[in-house]
């Protein structure tokens, strides 16, 4: 259900604006849409796992927050960024 260690470096090195960055919008939107992504997978399974389903809703809130954020203070950045992760919006 949680990232790897590794993964995370790989997705934060990705999505990073500069060396160093981990806590810009992007990073912190593609590191919640990996958790997402996993923890969906994990509900196909286990669709019962209703303490899990809370988690996935509080994550996929947070990340919409972070993306309405990004996206009335730099719509360019916003609109690469959904590009780039493949999310609807």
């Amino acid at each position: 259900m949680s990232i790897t260690a590794e993964r995370k470096t790989e997705v934060i090195a990705e999505y990073a604006t500069e060396k160093g960055d981990t806590g810009s919008p992007e990073v912190q939107v593609a590191i919640l849409s990996e958790r997402i992504n996993n923890l969906t997978e994990h509900l196909k399974t286990h669709h019962k796992d209703f303490h899990s389903r809370r988690g996935l809703l509080m994550m996929v809130g947070q990340r919409r927050a972070m993306l309405d954020y990004l996206k009335n203070k730099k719509t360019e950045r916003y609109e690469s960024l959904i590009q780039r992760l493949g999310l609807r919006r």
